[in-house]
């Protein structure tokens, strides 16, 4: 009491814009409403600490904080208003939970006192988002905004991060209190029992066709991505990386082996089940990742050692020989400098390498556009700190197939195949980090689900370069349904704009590509222009994935 007597009385606005400061937060990613005025006003109160980003929907906000978060390795942060802003805000809440990327949503919320009473956006939010965050919280006591919001922050970036959810009643944010920021807690993070990490290189020398697996995050430093690639190499283990983790081990190493996920290479799929060994560091083992379930049994016959900061994810789908529960960048920096005596599976790590050049090499696909080898030569390009985001849907596999993101790149993608990440979150990196280039591939249909956020580019003066693969459709599920039901068209074609002339119309750098040798002079053209810029790819819609056109997917439903 003695001590409160020394702090001036905040209202609880300011109090709460305090707090997101306290825990080191630098952007704050937001669509304002009338529920969270007085938050708006303190965040104005510190606008010299901290920069609001102004978005233009909801589900484009938490995206843009989410891309932060991974940029980062802080917890994102993004605020929206009440009922349907946080409904929208949902498929954001939704992607960080699966990606695991520490998040807070701070959510306006009606007056206590109207609680049940079906108020003009009443939602229950701890109902609403139970099974999409790690917690969800109401705080309705101002005295109280400073522990409620450091302990939010010590969740999203605990064990597994994920995201949080905060909402905050509109009268508590006008009351006044006297009681202190919080700061972040320091809290030394799980380390690898010595005992097991001499049981993970016993069972690795005994090993023949070992294969590293490699996840995870914004848990990831760029010191624990040096490190682990230093234990890799001097094991000489050819790696994968889990779904859309392209930007955790270079893709241009010898031993890199390729990505499992949705439409991985079956070369590297068989390798997999054929190892003796998996080391799985960082990753779930989840559904994209395990190949719908199928790459291992669940009894454990294969050896599986699991790596992960949260011990109840461990073993979770496959029973693994060997758990290990740390913190990667701890793990990464405990193992860097062992290794094995004399490794046996030189030949094998070759094989698997021979398998993801062979996988690379790009095909003569018919056409003008021969887009294997515009994406090739867009990679040699580009400059080598380049930061990639893509959307969900089968364009991403031609660049995830025929494009190698190098050491010192980053790239974001969901997980979870959310449609509409892309270009908010490539605008969220260019925010971030405005001094390097920002590369989003997004199909068609993901680029007017949220493409209006490139209005937000132009007010923050962020200048994101967009290819958007246009094949007028919405490809995945067209994919999909030429497979069950083939020549019966329903509900997947689309009707587009002139890409170039939406983007130009807010005064940025469109183009229009058709032919294989226009690609790269026109992102060099982009990226001279210092402007938004969005590139339109005019695919051929037979070939509607790299591996197979519509003909044979039709040919292959019949038989």
């Amino acid at each position: 009491m003695a001590r409160a007597k020394h702090i001036e009385p905040r209202m609880g606005g300011r109090l709460l814009a305090d707090a997101i400061i306290a825990q080191g937060t630098s952007h704050v990613f937001a669509v304002p409403g009338e529920s969270y005025l007085d938050l708006l006003d303190g965040l104005y109160a510190n606008r010299n600490k901290v920069e609001l980003v102004t978005c233009r929907f909801e589900a484009g906000a938490v995206n843009m904080a989410e891309a932060h978060a991974k940029l980062t390795g802080r917890v994102g942060v993004a605020i929206v208003t009440r009922g349907p802003g946080a409904c929208h805000a949902s498929i954001g809440v939704h992607i960080a939970m699966q990606d695991s990327t520490p998040l807070v949503l701070i959510v306006g919320q009606i007056p206590r006192e109207e609680t049940d009473r079906e108020s003009f956006q009443e939602v229950d939010y701890r109902r609403m988002f139970s099974p999409l965050a790690k917690w969800v919280t109401q705080i309705d006591d101002e005295h109280r905004i400073p522990e409620l919001m450091a302990h939010a922050f010590d969740v999203a970036r605990s064990g597994r991060p994920g995201p949080v959810v905060v909402a905050i009643s509109e009268e508590m944010q006008k009351r006044f209190a006297a009681v202190p920021d919080i700061g972040p807690a320091h809290v030394t993070p799980p380390y690898p029992a010595p005992a097991a990490l001499d049981a993970m290189m016993e069972m690795l020398a005994g090993a023949k066709k070992p294969l590293v697996v490699l996840g995870g995050g914004a848990g990831w430093s760029e010191s624990g991505r040096k490190s682990i690639r230093k234990f890799i190499e001097g094991n000489k283990l050819p790696t994968a990386v889990s779904f859309r983790r392209q930007g955790l081990f270079p893709g241009d190493h010898d031993l890199f082996a390729g990505d499992l996920g949705v439409g991985a290479d079956a070369a590297l799929v068989a390798h997999a089940k054929e190892a003796d060994l998996i080391l799985a560091i960082g990753t779930r083992m989840g559904e994209p990742v395990s190949q719908g379930y199928t790459l291992l049994d669940m009894a454990g016959s294969t050896p599986l050692i699991q790596v992960y900061p949260d011990q109840a994810e461990i073993g979770r789908v496959y029973r693994p020989a060997l758990g290990i529960t740390a913190d990667l960048n701890a793990f990464a920096n405990a193992v860097k400098a062992m290794k094995v005596r004399k490794p046996g599976w030189g030949a094998w790590a070759k094989a698997v390498r021979a398998s993801r050049l062979k996988q690379a090499v790009a095909q003569d696909y018919e056409g003008p556009l021969n887009l294997a080898v515009a994406l090739q030569a867009l990679e040699k390009a580009l400059p080598d700190d380049t930061i990639y985001t893509t959307d969900a849907g089968n364009f991403a596999t031609w660049p995830t197939r025929f494009m190698h993101v190098k050491e010192g790149q980053d790239f974001l993608g969901p997980t979870c195949g959310a449609m509409g990440y892309g270009i908010p979150a490539a605008i969220g990196a260019a925010i971030t980090e405005p001094d390097r280039t920002v590369v989003c591939f997004v199909g068609d249909g993901g680029a007017l689900m949220t493409g209006q956020e490139i209005a937000t580019a132009f007010h923050h003066g962020a200048r994101p370069i967009v290819l958007v693969f246009n094949n007028g459709m919405y490809g995945t599920i067209r994919m999909y349904q030429e497979r069950t039901y083939p020549e019966r068209v329903s509900g997947t074609a689309l009707t587009n704009p002139d890409f170039a002339a939406f983007i130009q119309a807010f005064g940025g750098h469109g183009e229009t590509v058709n032919r294989t040798e226009e690609l790269v002079p026109a992102v060099k053209r982009a990226i001279a222009s210092k402007k938004p810029a969005i590139i339109e790819i005019r695919q051929n819609p037979e070939q509607v994935t790299n591996r197979a056109t519509i003909a044979d997917l039709r040919a292959q439903a019949k038989r």
